[in-house]
């Protein structure tokens, strides 16, 4: 075997052997943005929204069973295994190609429906339905108050109803005590909208899985050309592995 063929069934068992590795990443990453869609989906209409994350989960699925494909046919230098292998990660790469699209598509567009969506659940809030609650949650993990700042509760059913010139304790500052959410002491208050801070975390998250989509495509991009290295460089030599079986 020249140094062609060594160095291309090098690379072939060392991404095979981190297709388990990524399996363990990209199922990391995947429910990690479905988890963080969950948290909000109150204010995101477009349930689609987690397709990236979707595709993202059902190639890790196969992960594993295609390390092992990898495996046995790089070792029995098998064509039928090669072609296999080589036609397994070219879907996978498509699939990541299509995610990486879709992720670039949805980041653009988170932003658009946070912003439709977000004035009505507000609108619902009353202090003891579904919806205040995940108001309250909202603020005071993203430390914000209002759609756009504070003074958008001055609107809302909600605060003409309590008549105590007033917003949600959720807004209060989480070091200031015996916050009480008067308007006349805004220093107490967050004065962040939701709407930027929710907008900059998932657009954020999309992000990070988008970089994580590209990695492995380009690793999937150099293990293909490996493998057509490997089986041109045997059509050329003619000699025959030492192995036989299912691949053979």
């Amino acid at each position: 075997m020249d140094c062609g063929v060594i160095t291309s069934k090098t690379v072939l068992l060392l991404l095979s052997l981190a297709f388990w590795a990524a399996a363990a990443g990209l199922s990391y990453v995947g429910a990690y943005v479905i988890n963080t869609y969950k948290s909000y989906d109150n204010f995101l209409q477009d349930k689609y929204a987690v397709l990236p994350a979707v595709i993202i989960i059902c190639v890790a699925v196969v992960m594993f069973v295609i390390g092992l494909i990898g495996c046995c046919a790089t070792f029995r230098e098998s064509r039928v295994g090669l072609g296999l292998f080589l036609a397994i990660i070219l879907v996978i790469f498509i699939a990541e190609v299509s995610a990486f699209v879709l992720g670039f598509v949805y980041r653009e567009k988170v932003k658009t429906d946070v912003q439709g969506t977000m004035r009505s659940v507000f609108e619902q809030y009353d202090g003891k339905n579904p919806e205040s609650t995940v108001v309250d949650y909202l603020q005071e993990q993203l430390h914000c108050c209002g759609v756009k700042n504070y003074s958008d509760w001055t609107t809302t059913q909600w605060f003409n109803s309590t008549g105590n010139n007033s917003v949600p304790l959720s807004c209060c500052q989480q070091d200031v005590k015996n916050c009480t959410g008067h308007l006349d002491q805004p220093q107490e208050l967050n004065t962040r909208g939701c709407a930027e801070e929710l907008e900059s975390g998932l657009q954020s998250v999309i992000s990070y899985a988008m970089l994580v989509i590209l990695g492995f495509a380009i690793v999937k991009f150099f293990g293909m050309l490996s493998v057509c290295v490997l089986t041109c460089k045997k059509e050329e030599s003619g000699y025959q592995p030492l192995y036989s079986g299912v691949f053979a």
